[in-house]
């Protein structure tokens, strides 16, 4: 994992996608981020998730696995993407703004894990520490880490997984796949902020 971000960059970030969801709900034009005042961790490349919650529950996540773009312009994004176009919620409200929480995950470049069968697939998986990608072919579904969770059991989280990807929960089980996991930095707004 790169450095961890300060204080002041995570608060950055968060405001970054706070003031973008606000303004696109809006519909007033984004204010242009200068990446000259921004720190280099902030300007240099990364790769981003943002999850929305509303009273704990899931409200919108989207993000990216390569990093394409500076930090910043990639959490503001991502922070549009997840409230407006995840399509298993509907667009966010203006109302719904105010009991928003917003949390950003920061990822690490996503690494082919290496295993014989099943079990060992099980068994190499870190609960609660890695992120994993399942790859078949032309389908893909990755899980952040945080989704460990809800999720503790590696056989579950796997065959979530599966599904997510629109395959059956056992394929896992069944045939090879590839694998690849990663690791996050994540932060998230004060609750009651």
């Amino acid at each position: 994992m790169p450095e961890e971000l300060s204080l002041i960059e995570k608060t950055t970030l968060l405001k970054i996608a706070r003031n973008a969801i606000a303004s696109f709900s809006e519909n007033k034009k984004l204010a242009q981020i200068n990446l000259d005042e921004l720190t280099p961790a902030l300007q240099a490349f990364g790769a981003s998730f943002v999850t929305l919650t509303i009273h704990g529950a899931l409200r919108g996540c989207i993000g990216t696995l390569k990093a394409y773009q500076p930090l910043a312009l990639d959490v503001e994004e991502h922070a549009i993407a997840a409230a407006f176009q995840d399509y298993r919620f509907p667009p966010l409200t203006h109302v719904e703004i105010p009991n928003l929480n917003i949390e950003i995950s920061r990822l690490t470049q996503p690494e082919p894990l290496k295993y014989e069968n099943y079990l060992d697939l099980k068994n190499r998986l870190r609960p609660g520490i890695d992120g994993v990608v399942l790859s078949d072919g032309y389908r893909s579904a990755t899980f952040l880490p945080q989704v460990w969770e809800k999720l503790p059991d590696p056989v579950d989280f796997l065959s979530q997984l599966c599904l997510k990807m629109g395959a059956a929960p056992t394929l896992w089980q069944k045939r090879h796949l590839e694998v690849k996991t990663y690791q996050v930095e994540e932060f998230q707004e004060e609750l009651g902020n």
